[in-house]
């Protein structure tokens, strides 16, 4: 799960955080280049090189926002929060992002609705920016955790929502490691060329900030067990399961899914309702959020193993749909759930499935 969290913060920051955050904080890392340059002599800065001050900066970022997404993924732990919980902060968090990118667009009424951090804080980095010390940037660099530009906000929540250190802590290095390319630019053009481009950045930045809260919001709604899910007549017509997805023996119904890295398969499946019924989750050689395997509407949470099969006790199902997905609401399938009626033809009944109304 890791893995796939620090991928995805990782691009969320190349596409989305870069420019909003070179916008709040790369005047503190302009000043501190410019003082080093004053301040030190020509020899000393020689010999320091121009890439010192930026690996500096970037680096105590990296370093300090890691142990906060770990912090955060600890509060996560502590509090165990289950998928809906889960899938309320995702929501929030799309809506955040959605927030950061109507201000970047210029729209007035949503100002006052977008969280800030204290100015008393803003106020305390940027009086450090003035040393001229040689560990300025890194200690600037540190403190940038004080002062976050609006998508990291929303990466915080996410950060909450894996319940672990690790996976938090590569949540908050990725969604960084990700803005880095664009604000070591931007560090070397210091703050003429970003002037330039302020406007096109802002622009693109908030389209992108959209998109992917548009991403986070339907990840929150899948994992909640909220998204639409389609009429009937539409999952008539979809393809049926292969028949050996479900099976049938002593009076037990035995649905079997294959968890792939990137996938669930099938994901959408014909099943009889008012028998009872397990569900097989088969993996092999699987990561990913995949192994975080949950059943919104039954409340179920279940860690698969990297190879191996799990069973899941469904009861008897009544006659509906069930969503499943995994722990970040980026995969899922359905189960479909219909009614059996017994037809009678000769001496011996045979059961035919009809579409549950």
């Amino acid at each position: 799960m890791s893995t796939t969290l620090f991928v995805t913060a990782l691009t969320t920051g190349l596409f989305a955080g870069g420019a909003s955050c070179a916008a709040v904080q790369g005047g503190l890392l302009a000043g501190a280049v410019g003082r080093r340059a004053t301040a030190w002599t020509p020899e000393a800065w020689e010999r320091s090189g121009l890439f010192a001050p930026i690996g500096a900066f970037l680096g105590a970022k990296l370093a300090s926002h890691a142990l906060l997404g770990a912090a955060l993924g600890l509060v996560g732990a502590a509090v165990q929060p289950g998928p809906r919980t889960r899938a309320v902060l995702l929501v929030v968090s799309a809506l955040v992002m959605v927030l950061f990118a109507l201000d970047m667009l210029g729209v007035r009424a949503v100002r006052r609705f977008v969280p800030r951090p204290p100015a008393s804080w803003g106020q305390q980095v940027r009086r450090s920016a003035k040393s001229t010390a040689v560990t300025t940037p890194a200690v600037l660099g540190f403190l940038t955790v004080l002062i976050p530009c609006g998508v990291t906000l929303s990466v915080e929540l996410i950060a909450i929502t894996t319940g672990s250190p690790l996976a938090g802590a590569a949540v908050m290095a990725g969604f960084v490691l990700g803005t880095g390319p664009l604000f070591a630019v931007l560090g070397f053009f210091l703050r003429s060329a970003a002037r330039i481009w302020q406007g096109r950045l802002t622009a693109v930045t908030s389209v992108i900030v959209l998109a992917v809260a548009v991403w986070t919001l339907t990840s929150g709604l899948r994992l909640g067990g909220w998204w639409p899910t389609p009429a009937p007549a539409a999952a008539a017509a979809a393809a049926p399961a292969p028949s050996e997805t479900v099976t049938t023996a002593n009076n037990t119904q035995t649905i079997t899914v294959q968890a792939r890295t990137n996938s669930y398969t099938p994901t959408n499946i014909t099943a009889a309702a008012g028998v009872p019924t397990k569900l097989v989750v088969a993996t092999r050689g699987t990561n990913g959020c995949v192994r975080s395997f949950v059943v919104p509407d039954r409340g179920i949470q279940e860690i698969l193993p990297v190879t191996g099969e799990t069973v899941v006790d469904l009861g008897t199902p009544k006659p509906g749909v069930l969503a499943f997905t995994c722990g970040m609401g980026m995969y899922g399938g359905e189960i479909r759930f219909q009614q059996l009626a017994t037809v009678t033809t000769g001496p011996n009944p045979t059961a035919r499935q009809e579409t549950a109304r």
